[in-house]
Formats: C-alpha cells, structure tokens, sequence
C-alpha cells in the first residue's frame, strides 16, 4: 500500500511539474477599435478618392493627346538603360497601350484589407493567396479607374495590367477585373502576373515583353517598382527618394508614369528617423523660457 501511495504522489508531482512547464494560455487580443491610418485614408477618405480621380483625369488627357501625336518612343525604359540615363523602348509602327498594375492602383482590395485590420496580423502568403482565389466579390475600382480605361480604349489604346498576384490564380484575376468594371484582361494578352517569367516581382521582363509587342504611352502604379526595377536595387531610403526628383525621372511624373496613393502597405513604407529627418530640420519644443 504504500508503494502505491508513493507512486501516486510522484506522479502528482510529476504532473505539477509540467503544468508548471506549460506555457501560459495567452489572452486573445480584442480587434482594434478602428483601422490603421493609412486604410482610413486610402480606403475611407474623400482625400484619397479626390487623388485618385485627379491622377486618373491627367493620365487619360495624357494618354488620349499622346495618342494621336503617335510618339517615336514608349516610356518604358530600355534594358541598358539608368536612372541617371534613361533610354527608352521605340514605338515603330506598334499598337498603342497603357500598362497598369492593379493592386491599390485600379483596384481596391477592400475585402483583404479588412481581414488584415481586424486581425491584426499583418501580411501573410497563405491568407493573401486565398484572397486572390476568393476574394473577387470583395473588391472595388480606384476612384476614377472605370472612366479613365474607357476613355483610353476608346482613343484606340489596349489596356494591360502587370501585376504581382500569382498567375497560378489568374483567371480569379481576370474576374475581380471584371467584375470591378474595369474591362476584360486575358492572361498572356493583357494580363501579366508573377510567374509569366522567371524574374519573381520584378516587372521589369514582364514590361519589356510588353514593349516589344506595344508602343506604351502611359504606366500607373502605386509603387515606383511600377516603373522601373532599378528604383528597387536597395539603394538607402534618401537615395531612392532623390532618384525621383532628378531631371532625368522628374519630367516622367504625370507626363507618362503616374502614380497613386498608397500609404497602406509597399516600398515606400521604409526608413527610420535618421532617414527620413535631416538633422538640419529637425525641431523639439523650446525649453521654458526661451523664444
């Protein structure tokens, strides 16, 4: 009897042991009261929708007046080319388009978004290519997207998307297009997606596939990899920013490449204080006392 008792408390032990051990169940964390700034912005705010529709109105006059000019180059850049010395694709005697990427520049992904905020997980592979698969329904077109395609289709200029989602999910792709009024795309036509090459997220294969086949005369994005890869060779955050202002590039903004807001998510969202703070403009609140 007592061997049995003894065996019955070493297991008692043992048991207190390793429910000690055990790591304590974590509290579930309530879903925010609101979302992030930046989705109340880019998704909420009349801002944003004014942006949006005043990029899209100045691309689509652009386009249409470029158009019957029938320029001698397109306004992707040449695979020798630099941001210092930019070279650009001849047009010849090829059809005219306008090359867009699709997340946050014509299309809204609303639907993801708000799983993302309400779970407050952040960015994950296996969620964003569920949504990709069934998230068509859920989407919506970026504030003036709808008229200004129609407006360049009927000026005579394709319309192509070159976008990041996968191409294993394209005809999910072509769907939410669809069904989000901006047109048809058809894969390998005038749908690019990661996977058409073997260069992962760079666009810069996928552009110049379209440049031989196209003379384009417009490019939207809400990412400066939109329009040239070279914006993404890891240059520091005020290197990268300068390359924009440079004479080179800055005549392109609104006058061929045009960009859309996106302060949710992307390259642009980089940089500490030494970064983005020039020590020669930085202020703190004076001391008591002094003007």
């Amino acid at each position: 009897m007592r061997a049995v008792a003894l065996r019955a408390v070493a297991v008692a032990s043992l048991l207190t042991m390793v429910a000690a051990c055990a790591p304590m169940p974590q509290p579930i964390a309530p879903p925010p009261a609101n979302p992030p700034a930046g989705m109340q912005y880019l998704y909420g705010s009349g801002e944003a929708a004014a942006l949006s529709v005043q990029a899209f109105a100045v691309l689509a006059s652009h386009a249409t007046a470029t158009a019957k000019a029938r320029p001698a180059q397109s306004v992707v850049l040449a695979s020798s080319a630099s941001l210092d010395q930019p070279r650009f694709v001849p047009c010849g005697d090829k059809p005219l388009a306008a090359v867009f990427d699709v997340d946050e520049t014509v299309l809204l992904n609303v639907g993801y978004e708000y799983h993302d905020a309400r779970s407050g997980k952040g960015y994950d592979e296996a969620a964003w290519d569920a949504w990709e698969r069934t998230g068509a329904g859920a989407v919506s077109p970026v504030p003036g997207a709808v008229d200004a395609l129609a407006q360049l289709r009927a000026a005579g200029v394709t319309v192509i998307f070159n976008t990041n989602r996968s191409s294993v999910n394209a005809a999910s792709t072509e769907r939410a297009i669809r069904g989000a009024g901006l047109g048809d795309a058809v894969h390998g036509q005038t749908l690019f997606l990661k996977g058409d090459d073997a260069m992962g997220s760079g666009k810069d294969g996928r552009r110049a596939t379209i440049a031989g086949r196209y003379c384009v005369i417009a490019m939207g994005g809400d990412q400066l990899g939109d329009f040239s890869d070279l914006f993404n060779a890891g240059q520091p955050v005020a290197v990268r920013r300068a390359a924009t202002e440079a004479p080179s590039i800055a005549t392109l903004w609104g006058k061929g490449w045009f960009v859309l807001p996106n302060p949710v998510y992307g390259s642009g969202l980089k940089g500490g204080f030494d970064d983005i703070f020039p020590m020669d403009k930085r202020w703190d609140l004076p001391a008591d006392g002094e003007k």
